[in-house]
């Protein structure tokens, strides 16, 4: 049976509150003057472009209810689309899975110890996620919006997986990895399809990552029993320094600059290239409020991008958000629609 356990708890509960809802529509506003991407949002074209409200529910921590609220505007500047997200956040989180030195002096990642696999509430960074079916391929989107592709009962996965049902349903993913990739000022470009997960050949399910040329994420080792690589600066994550070491900044490690309790990067960050890397991003989180400005062109040919080619057509997506969450994320109920003003 396709449904997942996760839509059938609320089905019953939310089924007056929604039974009148529709996809809220987000017309993108026409611009002559691109926005900064710097994550301040005091561009003069998104005082005119109108905000769809946001309502997210149901994800890991958020001040321990698992809700939070924001807001998303969109404009077209020439052949570019250019979108801003907002949403409430408490905690500014980027403590992810850092290497910590301990009173022995070893070093040990820190880990969540309530994680099953894949399940990390403890020790991530603060996301968000937009997810587009393409060519409205997405049986059910239109209804469903990201429901249709979430199955959160398939053991041994604490949270299940992401797919769709067939062969050919394909929806593309604008996965915003605030430690990661927002550093480098850019959003991870994946997609979803139908593959079912295998613990030895798909552990992500339909999840996975648009081709790249070069650059990415990838992790630190421990060798000779301390981290391999340190900034260059010589500063702790949490003394002044930061979660991720940017490609080029990296230098052998000196344990002798570090105390117990220090905290160093386990990522290594660097900008990506290709299909993977054309959604382009800047990112602020100030008094509570995460800010995320992102842009992409509107056609971009790849298989596995949504391609606003025709500026007369509705686009559906849906948005979550992760609070300090490797998957536990909160999310919209109904898709939204993206239309173009003409």
């Amino acid at each position: 049976m396709k449904y997942k356990k996760h839509y059938l708890a609320i089905a019953i509960s939310t089924l007056f509150a929604t039974a009148n809802l529709s996809a809220a529509d987000l017309i993108a506003v026409n611009a002559s003057t691109a926005p900064n991407l710097d994550g301040i949002a005091d561009d003069a074209v998104w005082q005119s472009a109108p905000a769809v409200d946001l309502r997210l529910v149901d994800g890991a921590n958020f001040g321990g209810e698992g809700k939070t609220t924001g807001s998303i505007k969109a404009a077209k500047v020439g052949d570019t689309l250019y979108m801003l997200l907002q949403y409430q956040d408490s905690t500014h989180s980027t403590q992810r899975a850092p290497f910590i030195k301990q009173t022995d002096g070893s070093w040990k990642k820190a880990k969540d110890p309530d994680d099953k696999g894949g399940d990390n509430n403890k020790f991530y960074e603060d996301k968000a996620a937009l997810i587009w079916t393409i060519n409205d391929s997405i049986d059910g989107f239109d209804r469903d919006g990201c429901f249709a592709l979430c199955h959160d009962d398939e053991p041994p996965k604490p949270y299940g997986n992401k797919y769709t049902e067939s062969e050919g349903e394909i929806g593309d993913i604008w996965h915003i990895k605030t430690v990661r990739t927002g550093p480098v000022g850019q959003i991870d470009d994946q997609y979803v399809n139908h593959t079912r997960y295998d613990a030895e050949k798909m552990k992500g399910a339909g999840r996975h990552s648009d081709a790249k040329i070069s650059g990415g994420y990838s992790n630190i080792s421990l060798k000779d029993g301390h981290p391999e690589f340190m900034d260059k600066s010589g500063l702790a994550a949490n003394n002044g320094g930061t979660y991720w070491l940017k490609k080029g900044d990296e230098v052998p490690f000196d344990d002798s600059k570090f105390k117990a309790g220090d905290e160093v990067a386990s990522i290594l960050i660097s900008p990506l290239t290709g299909d993977r890397g054309d959604i382009s991003m800047g990112q602020s989180w100030k008094d509570g409020v995460w800010t995320m400005e992102f842009s992409r062109k509107l056609v971009t040919d790849s298989p596995t991008d949504v391609q606003f080619a025709d500026l007369t057509a509705t686009y559906l997506f849906g948005v979550a958000a992760f609070d300090n969450a490797q998957v536990r994320h909160a999310y919209i109920k109904k898709p939204i629609s993206l239309k173009f003003t003409p």
